[in-house]
């Protein structure tokens, strides 16, 4: 029974999803610590944390048995990617669960900058009336410069506009069209800096992106400009930032997220009366809250149970529209991958995927990395997924070649075909999904069709009158139950393949008598 710990705190929406799962074992226990993690993940197959404990490079080794560790929210930072990689563990997360929590937080810390609001409403509660005191300002017509442009981003641009804000945004990776579609201008980060009145980041934490917003940041922007982090700490310089504020080079600025969380009692951003401070509160709503836990809960179901997961980080980017539409190829590919396994046992030296029809035009590393697994899982003790699979296919020697063909066959829509070379031998298989169900079409360039599942019989031999019958007639001496037959031939009497489904394995005597017969160049019993 595959067993899940919980080491961090999880909404009850993603606790009922994971122990009302037939079959899963979980463990809540919250831990703040990486050594207290890796006392207790030896025995575990998936594991759910939020931004600590700290999934170290040693808490990965501890747990032998994990397949997926899923980060409760968006950032990874707690969590060793290169070292879940090279073990082969998944590592999920949640990026739009929590999305317009932050998005609406980013708002309400804007607002609050323009209006003093936390200012003004200290200054009260301390007996206090200053109303001329604590003026504010419009954010209408006002210059909202967005440092990335992705989904929290695009929630915060949806509603700026609303308001009548002029939005600018930089982002290398967004194209101009993408973003006039959401109604922004992009531009260079100089520009934005010296444009904008609220200066919004929304980045990841990695090298590139520490102290993005610095002393040569904050040497270009308007002394009337705010910023606004609610993405990551470490991506503003803090001590540039309030040397900007104490020599009135910036009006003010507003932090959910620092360098050092907790953030230390004696930190001057605490007392400092033109900044705004929260304690990462950005994804911390009820709503938001429930849609990650579920996200990670399903996840974590999904791996455990052999099907791909919607948000894998460490693992190919694929829109999750077209995940959908490829999770029944993916399956294909592992059955093709097994199937040609099992016809021949021996590590291929040479792979070949190509990939047909419409299927064609998107990313095919699930699609390459299944038919991986399907050829080695059975071959090896460690797990073989998308994550380890390009590397276990070289470290075997397995030189894997793929080509793409977005014309559809004639037979089928979408088909992959997969042809594997061990020394002077070769196999050919073909499969598509038909009707929901993957399938094999052809064998060694003969089509025949049939579910890729259950126990099957295949056998080459030249087609002659009478060879459906004899290999008939033996299994039903045998008390063996037939399923389905279908025979795939080149042409009348010439070379034909015979492919025979069974209820049950075949014995050794019934293979024995099946391999011996002279007309058959060879019989393969297989389980797919």
């Amino acid at each position: 029974m595959p067993k899940v710990l919980v080491a961090s705190e999880l909404s009850q929406a993603g606790l009922e999803l994971l122990t009302g799962a037939d079959g899963i074992e979980v463990c809540q226990q919250p831990v703040s610590t990486a050594e207290e993690l890796a006392a207790l993940v030896p025995d575990c197959d998936a594991l759910l944390v939020r931004s600590r404990p700290a999934v170290t490079a040693e808490v990965l080794r501890a747990g032998s048995q994990l397949q997926v560790v899923a980060r409760a929210g968006t950032g990874v930072d707690n969590i060793d990617l290169a070292a879940a990689t090279e073990q082969g563990v998944l590592v999920v997360n949640a990026p739009t669960g929590n999305s317009v929590a932050a998005a609406e937080h980013t708002l309400a810390m804007l607002m609050a900058l323009s209006r003093n609001i936390p200012q003004a409403d200290a200054d009260l509660r301390a007996g206090n009336w200053n109303r001329s005191r604590w003026v504010g300002t419009e954010v209408r017509s006002k210059v909202l410069g967005s440092i990335g442009l992705g989904r929290v981003a695009s929630e915060l641009v949806k509603v700026a506009n609303e308001l009548g804000m002029r939005v600018v945004a930089y982002d290398p990776y967004i194209t101009d069209r993408m973003a006039a579609q959401q109604g922004v201008e992009l531009v260079d980060l100089d520009t934005l800096l010296e444009a904008a009145d609220f200066i919004s980041i929304h980045v990841p934490l990695v090298d590139a992106n520490r102290h993005l917003l610095g002393r040569t940041a904050f040497a270009k922007v308007k002394p009337t400009a705010y910023i606004l982090n609610v993405a990551r700490g470490g991506l503003v310089d803090e001590d540039a930032l309030l040397e900007a504020l104490n020599e009135g080079r910036l009006a003010g600025a507003a932090l959910d997220v620092f360098e050092t969380e907790p953030l230390p009692v004696d930190s001057p951003l605490l007392s400092h009366p033109a900044v705004i401070v929260t304690p990462h509160l950005g994804a911390s709503t009820v709503e938001a809250q429930d849609r990650v836990a579920r996200d990670v809960a399903q996840q974590v179901l999904d791996v455990l149970g052999g099907h791909q997961a919607r948000y894998a980080v460490n693992a190919p980017i694929v829109p999750p529209r077209d995940l959908e539409y490829l999770v029944p190829y993916v399956d294909l590919a592992t059955r093709m991958g097994n199937f040609l396994q099992k016809i021949d046992s021996r590590v291929a030296t040479q792979v070949e995927l190509t990939i047909h029809g419409s299927i064609a035009d998107m990313d095919s590393a699930f699609l390459r990395a299944a038919a991986i697994q399907g050829l080695l899982s059975d071959l090896m003790e460690e797990r073989v997924n998308v994550v380890n699979a390009d590397r276990l296919a070289a470290q075997r020697g397995m030189n894997l070649m793929e080509r793409r063909q977005v014309q559809h066959s004639h037979r089928y829509e979408n088909m992959l075909t997969m042809r594997v070379t061990h020394a002077e031998d070769r196999w050919t298989v073909r499969g598509s999904v038909l009707q929901g169900i993957p399938s094999i079409v052809s064998v060694n360039d003969l089509w025949v069709e049939f579910a890729a599942e259950g126990h099957v019989l295949l056998t080459s031999h030249m087609d002659r009158p009478g060879m459906i019958g004899r290999v008939g007639t033996l299994l039903g001496n045998a008390d063996v139950n037939i399923s389905f037959m279908h025979v795939g031939r080149r042409a009348p009497r010439q070379e034909a393949i015979m492919v025979i489904g069974t209820d049950e394995p075949l014995s050794a005597d019934v293979y024995d008598a099946l391999a011996v017969l002279e007309e058959f160049v060879w019989v393969k019993s297989i389980r797919i």
